[in-house]
């Protein structure tokens, strides 16, 4: 069975846990349901087929180390739940561009010497698919690395809340290559957004008109700390609060619901805490109000979902078809071009990776 090749962007946390995972996962060979994983097959791929050809970073500690080193070189610090063997894959120097925040600073010593010829790296090791995990806020650099993907004829799978796919010039320019597309701003397994936008679509379901709604996240990671610069978050905030509020039957302003990261804990490591609540007025105008706490681990949470992405990818590139796709967008992001119950966009993903879309 023929392999997908994948090149990686930033070797942070959630690099770390798509590595193992793919480790993990690499020889289930089970027909039923496995803890973790939404398919194991995506066409004829199962996770084991995809393999790891390069991979870009700025910081010391990683560039020039072996992939293997460097997912678990700091700041790193997610779960080691599997073991990954020495790769041979060498990460190598991307361009920093504006992928370091004020807080990042303070942690990320940038590594010295040039930056690699992407472009040139991704053809000459095969990459098909070109996974981005840049910080939250790189906006030159994340349109930077789609432009390396165009360069080199590969796939790309935008992780990250800067619109690429929700772009329709950037959905054009993927289109006229004959390039898939997958963005942007992954969600996890289940995670924040995705229970949040569970919990709006059964009130709009069962007649309870929402008035007011948050979702307040913290963490411990590097992706929590960067996202203490205020700046940086705008995208982010955006991203998950449309994410939500696209999931009700009227509008709620900025002020009603309120959706985004909140503050850093480093004592959390990569577990993620997230607060929601939705406050409502049901039968006789008389209100009925919701709270939610969920614990998760953060990058595994989102590592499963990015497998899904690559295989769709694969499959997109096998059938010759270009341009963002429309049904694994929704499924797997948060800002996908177009917006769809999450019922929907399960369906439309199942019905892309039928043939059937």
């Amino acid at each position: 069975m023929a392999k997908i090749r994948v090149a990686l962007v930033g070797v942070g946390n959630c690099a770390s846990s798509l590595v193992q995972g793919v480790e993990f996962y690499r020889d289930i060979t089970a027909t039923g349901p496995v803890p973790g994983i939404m398919h194991l097959a995506i066409g004829d791929y199962r996770v084991g087929d995809i393999e790891f050809v390069a991979a870009f970073d700025i910081a010391q500690g990683k560039v020039g180390r072996d992939l293997c080193e460097a997912l678990a070189a700091p700041p790193n610090n997610t779960d080691r739940f599997a073991t990954v063997r020495a790769t041979g894959i060498e990460v190598r120097r991307g361009p920093t561009y504006d992928g370091i925040g004020r807080y990042l600073r303070e942690i990320v010593i940038e590594a010295p010497g040039p930056v690699d010829d992407v472009a040139a790296t991704l053809r000459r090791t095969g990459a098909e698919v070109l996974v981005s995990y840049l910080p939250v806020g790189s906006e030159t650099a994340s349109r930077w690395y789609a432009e390396q993907a165009l360069a080199a004829g590969c796939a790309f799978v935008n992780c990250i809340p800067v619109f690429i796919a929700k772009d329709a010039q950037w959905r054009e320019r993927f289109r006229e290559r004959n390039l898939p597309l997958i963005g942007d701003d992954v969600k996890s397994q289940v995670g924040a957004t995705i229970v949040h936008r569970v919990l709006a679509n059964l009130f709009r379901e069962r007649g309870v008109r929402i008035d007011r709604t948050y979702q307040l996240n913290f963490g411990g990671n590097s992706d929590f700390q960067n996202m203490l610069e205020r700046d940086r978050l705008e995208s982010k905030k955006r991203s998950k609060t449309d994410a939500v509020v696209s999931q009700i039957d009227h509008p709620l302003s900025d002020d009603e619901a309120h959706v985004g990261p909140s503050d850093y804990v480093p004592w959390l490591t990569d577990r993620k805490w997230c607060y929601i609540r939705i406050e409502g007025t049901t039968f006789g105008n008389l209100p009925l109000n919701c709270e939610l706490k969920l614990e998760v681990w953060d990058s595994p949470n989102s590592a499963g979902v990015v497998i899904d992405a690559i295989r769709c990818a694969k499959l997109a590139l096998d059938r010759g078809i270009g341009g963002a796709l429309y049904g694994p967008s929704s499924y797997f992001m948060k800002s996908p071009p177009e917006q769809f119950t999450d019922h929907e966009a399960r369906d439309r993903t199942e019905a892309f990776i039928r043939g059937a879309a």
